[in-house]
């Protein structure tokens, strides 16, 4: 099972390292990490995407909780919560292809936020999902490059992540 881990560390150096660390050293697989500072420039802000079962994930909260840099630990999975991704992708958009890729980025209320007359690149957010039927969209010979930022997470209504 897909679960989003929500941490509240200390804005230290090796802090990250500490964490991904304990991660590989228990065989735990990331799909993937975001990281930055949060209004308090004290503390950061970790989100990890990993897969397990309730089981493994209540075991990687409790490692995670003994990690001196670590403030607090939510597995955001347990209750409502908004999750978004953001993608940059370069295709190439020359001729007829120029309309057809401005009307995609429109379908997907992607924006486009470079232009050269022979690629476009287009900026795009929502869940994995979203990013991934885009790109299932396009012709595969049509993209050029693409960057994914991870997927970054916060609880809904009043439950908060803070100290």
């Amino acid at each position: 099972m897909r679960h989003i881990v929500s941490i509240l560390l200390e804005n230290e150096a090796g802090a990250l390292s500490r964490v991904v660390g304990l991660f590989s050293a228990r065989g735990y697989n990331i799909e993937s990490l975001t990281v930055a500072p949060t209004e308090d420039k004290s503390l950061s802000r970790m989100t990890i995407v990993t897969t397990g079962s309730d089981e493994v994930i209540e075991q990687i909260t409790k490692q995670l909780n003994r990690l001196i840099d670590v403030v607090k630990v939510v597995d955001l999975t347990e209750s409502p919560y908004n999750e978004r991704e953001l993608m940059l992708i370069k295709v190439r958009a020359t001729g007829k292809e120029r309309d057809e890729m401005k009307r995609m980025a429109d379908i997907f209320r992607g924006r486009i936020i470079d232009v050269t007359d022979k690629t476009y690149t287009i900026e795009l957010t929502g869940d994995g999902a979203k990013l991934d039927a885009f790109i299932d969209a396009l012709d595969r010979a049509a993209i050029l490059e693409t960057v994914r930022t991870g997927s970054s997470g916060i609880a809904r209504g009043e439950r908060v992540l803070k100290v």
